[in-house]
């Protein structure tokens, strides 16, 4: 049955009909999204208001309950949902389960733990007698909601992105309005079915979807949207972030990224190489964190450009639904035909392919080859822009100072990536980085730890308790004592 847009606690029928959605492993209809008008986007903001006063009075340990409920519910039908997941997105089967669905069930957990929301200031002494003799002031700091946030998602994962963003600001007392990728808007309504049967009330959590900009426009651009939390590219993030600042409006942006990977001479190249690899197989490459550039000592150089190489040409690539395959297709024939237009510019620059770029003997399916490209400068193309596919490039360097300045040699600053046995000398090189984060010795995350970035690849920090604070504004309180 065709989906229905989920506006002020119903489910109605979209103004623009419906558009199919698209398996990207098989290139069959998983489903049927609808298309919102501009009025029915503007209508979800509207209810998200009306909604926001009485939710935002509601206590803490009441909305803690209901994000405790919704994570039980999402784990208890985590098969259907992992299915639903992997035909919208063509992930693995262990990453649709894991890493897209479980971590959205975690998440939704982590933020039913109730934090404090005030802190006691000092007391100071008012000595300019604004308020009469010199007196002691009280004060306190305290956390309020922001209001309504407009969440709009990104298609790489549905399920974990979308609840990274609606999870911390509903426990902060704020309402939402969803505006999913139009790619893999499916598992964002099924996250709305698990709310509203936990026990959201009406409008606090609204969902529209559409391939058409308007929606997205009109839902970042309503006077009843307080802050906008946006996960996507670059490009799209300055067009938003333009009309952010004409009505102020709180941002929170989680941007592109060409992940800067510094090997060392002395480097464990099995755990570089197995660190750098996952950009081959993680998501197929579509993934914002992933160490793309990668800066190898000279030392080092040749070996681990023939481990890279020889690591991407055994990587299985096909359906994702068999138990043996690590590579997935990218997410539509149109992305497809990007990544491969950069592979072919690459080749056009200079570079050498040491592995892959030719497209996987799939009949079906949207299939990019994990693809290793050599001898590059970074002043190409292929080594500054954000391919967003299973695409490394390699890059050589001599001194710790000329790594580091080729790290910083970019328009994005999101994650990036030490390899040294030298401890000292990896921390080191690590606080240098003007990055959001910075791996040492690995590629894994700590999920209470800040995420965000710097320069071009973002604005805001979230995760932990962090995304409390991106989803709140602090408001003081000052008494005489």
């Amino acid at each position: 049955m065709p989906q229905r847009l989920f506006i002020g606690g119903r489910w109605v029928e979209p103004d623009g009909g419906h558009y199919p959605v698209i398996d990207p492993a098989t290139e069959e209809k998983v489903g049927w999204a609808p298309e919102a008008s501009r009025g029915q986007a503007e209508a979800a903001c509207a209810a998200a208001r009306e909604a926001f006063g009485a939710w935002s009075r509601t206590a803490p340990e009441e909305r803690a309950v209901i994000l405790a409920r919704a994570a039980e519910l999402i784990r208890e039908r985590l098969g259907p949902y992992a299915e639903l997941a992997q035909a919208e997105t063509g992930a693995t089967t262990p990453t649709a389960r894991r890493m897209q669905v479980g971590v959205a069930a975690a998440r939704f957990r982590r933020y039913a733990r109730v934090e404090p929301a005030e802190w006691a200031i000092p007391p100071q002494i008012n000595e300019a007698g604004v308020i009469g003799p010199a007196s002691v002031l009280g004060a306190l700091a305290v956390r309020q909601p922001v209001g309504v946030v407009a969440c709009v998602t990104s298609y790489n994962n549905p399920w974990a992105n979308a609840a990274g963003k609606v999870a911390p600001a509903l426990a902060m007392g704020n309402t939402v309005v969803v505006k999913p990728a139009p790619q893999d808007p499916l598992s964002v309504y099924r996250m709305a079915e698990v709310l509203q049967a936990a026990g959201v009330p009406p409008g606090v959590v609204n969902v529209v979807s559409g391939r058409s900009v308007e929606v997205g426009e009109a839902v970042v651009a309503s006077p009843d949207v307080d802050m906008v939390s946006f996960t996507g590219s670059t490009a799209v993030g300055q067009r938003i972030a333009e009309v952010c600042g004409r009505g102020m409006k709180r941002q929170l942006m989680e941007l592109g990224g060409k992940g800067a990977a510094l090997v060392f001479d002395d480097a464990d190249l099995t755990a570089a190489v197995s660190g750098i690899g996952t950009t081959y197989s993680f998501y197929s490459g579509q993934i914002c964190t992933a160490p793309t550039r990668v800066l190898a000592q000279r030392g080092v150089y040749e070996r681990l450009v023939e481990r890279l190489a020889a690591y991407a040409r055994r990587l299985p690539v096909g359906d994702p639904r068999e138990p043996g395959t690590v590579v997935g297709p990218v997410i539509s024939a149109e992305h497809r035909e990007r990544v491969e237009a950069y592979v072919a510019l690459g080749r056009k620059e200079g570079a050498m392919v040491v592995a892959g770029g030719e497209r996987p003997a799939h009949a079906r399916g949207f299939y990019v080859a994990p693809t290793l490209l050599a001898d590059c400068g970074n002043d190409l193309r292929v080594a500054r822009e954000e391919i967003f596919g299973p695409v490394v490039v390699v890059i050589p360097f001599d001194e710790e100072d000329e790594g580091v300045a080729l790290a910083h040699d970019s328009e994005y600053g999101l994650i990036d990536y030490v390899w040294s046995r030298d401890v000292a000398r990896a921390f080191r090189v690590a606080r240098r980085l003007r990055t959001g984060g910075v791996g040492v010795n690995t590629v894994g995350r700590n999920m209470e730890a800040p995420f965000g970035g710097f320069r071009r690849s973002g604005v805001g920090r979230d995760v932990g308790s962090y995304a409390l604070h991106a989803y709140s504004e602090v408001q003081s309180i000052v008494w005489p004592g």
